[in-house]
């Protein structure tokens, strides 16, 4: 009887703090969702390989009013590319690929300038190869392969990173080609029944889907015109078949938390496969890079990430060493949850957040004002001598505010970076492309220069100067 008591205790103490849990990430969402204006979202959290929480919020279709339900299906965009990492790695797994193997050995009748690119260089964006989207059709296949190849390489490679959608094109012809199948088809036989994920498939706009969310963005300039305050419209996405190993796939929270969980059970790759998986890549000079296979790397002291983001509306993050997934879909071009999914992770293990530089600080200054981004940077380094915010996290987080049309707080952020990074190209360019943006013409050019001076190979920014003049 005594025991009996002691078990319901627990119970009640376990459900009690479940509540909690749960009352806690309900604030998170609602306040982000009001604060960036989206419309719905989905949300399911994973530890120690099981789904613990999930949660539904908003509007699916302002049109029709339809709320977001457990079914509905959420555009996840560049997340895509983390499933192409997965069938890359199984195909490795089963001795097929080899990652330091040129592209040249797998696939015919590229450029000869492509064929020495790594398959590895391909999946973290390395490649230096010119990037398909900038074509101004890339619906049909034949023809903007057939541009594309035409074009020069747009810097060596191995020597700077260009996120890039032909490398993902790239892969899914090799899968296709090594996997006996259309890619997509590999990605439903090997990672989509096996974790169970009945309903996920792959769409763009034109696509008729049951249960999908109508993906929306704010839009500045419509027909033309700059608009005098940003207005809620459809937001329009075609991904073309062949680029479907980079873009497409449509999903609910509850699929991609058990997909995660699978990955973790090592129902999808063994251990030493997921671990290469989730392995930065390196530079020529042995840097390693930002992305891994597919995913993007956040590596910390402690609590490490290992990231996917789509749209500027999908992301899912997992702490390999804490057991923990989170995954968050929303309806809107701007939502950008993986600025605040380090915030809910807090809520399951608070070192999380605080193990995050960028979180801590957007957390900060979202309460003091963006003006003192300086101050409240040097105030923690002066507290935690480990302070140091990465390059690359702070220039992701300042475009998304670029793109989310908070300017000032972006360029405070850029600010902040060409401070910690002063021998970077690339803040510098970042900084200028800003400022350009927010008419500061001479300081632009200025930070341009600068970028050139340290980095002759930048184009972009060689490009900027001779319009500036």
């Amino acid at each position: 009887m005594k025991q009996l008591s002691t078990l319901i205790i627990l119970l009640f103490l376990h459900i009690g703090s479940l509540i909690a849990q749960q009352d806690k990430v309900d604030a998170i969402i609602r306040r982000e969702m009001q604060s960036r204006r989206i419309p719905g979202v989905q949300l399911a959290v994973v530890k120690d390989g099981k789904i613990i929480l999930e949660r539904n919020y908003g509007i699916a279709n302002i049109e029709q009013n339809i709320p977001v339900t457990d079914s509905t299906l959420f555009s996840i965009n560049s997340c895509t590319k983390a499933f192409t990492g997965v069938a890359i790695m199984q195909l490795v797994q089963a001795g097929k690929i080899d990652l330091q193997a040129p592209v040249g050995r797998y696939l015919d009748s590229l450029p000869a300038n492509w064929q020495p690119v790594t398959i590895r260089q391909l999946l973290t964006h390395v490649s230096g190869l010119p990037d398909v989207l900038q074509l101004k059709d890339v619906s049909n296949e034949k023809q903007a392969w057939q541009q594309v190849m035409a074009k020069p390489m747009d810097f060596p490679t191995g020597t700077q990173f260009s996120y890039n959608q032909t490398n993902y094109a790239l892969l899914g012809k090799i899968i296709d080609k090594y996997s006996g199948m259309p890619f997509l088809e590999f990605f439903q036989q090997q990672q989509f029944r096996p974790a169970g994920m009945k309903y996920t498939v792959s769409g763009d706009f034109f696509s008729v889907i049951p249960h999908s969310a109508d993906t929306y963005i704010y839009a500045r300039y419509l027909y033309g015109e700059k608009l005098p305050t940003a207005k809620l419209i459809k937001n329009y996405e075609e991904f073309a078949p062949y680029r479907r190993a980079a873009a497409g796939l449509k999903s609910t929270a509850h699929e991609l938390a058990s997909w995660i969980a699978a990955l973790q059970r090592g129902q999808l790759l063994n251990a030493p496969a997921l671990k290469t998986l989730w392995t930065a890549g390196s530079y020529n000079n042995g840097q390693p890079t930002q992305w891994a296979l597919g995913w993007v790397t956040k590596p910390r002291p402690a609590h490490a990430a290992i990231i996917a983001t789509g749209g500027a509306r999908s992301a899912f993050f997992v702490y390999p060493e804490d057991h923990l997934g989170i995954v968050v879909l929303t309806n809107l071009n701007g939502g950008t949850p993986e600025d605040f999914i380090d915030e809910i992770a807090g809520v399951f293990n608070p070192a999380i957040p605080l193990s995050d530089p960028v979180t801590y600080l957007r957390m900060k200054l979202d309460t003091v004002g963006y003006s003192h981004a300086m101050e409240i940077y040097q105030q923690a380094k002066k507290s935690i001598p480990a302070f140091q915010p990465g390059e690359n996290d702070l220039n992701d987080w300042a475009y998304r505010m670029m793109a989310q049309g908070k300017l000032k707080n972006a360029l405070a952020i850029f600010q902040l970076n060409t401070y910690l990074y002063p021998d970077s190209w690339n803040v510098y360019d970042s900084y200028g492309e800003a400022l350009l943006k927010d008419g500061q013409q001479p300081a632009a050019e200025k930070m341009y220069r600068k970028s050139v001076e340290l980095n002759p190979q930048n184009s972009h920014g060689k490009a900027v100067l001779e319009q500036l003049h």
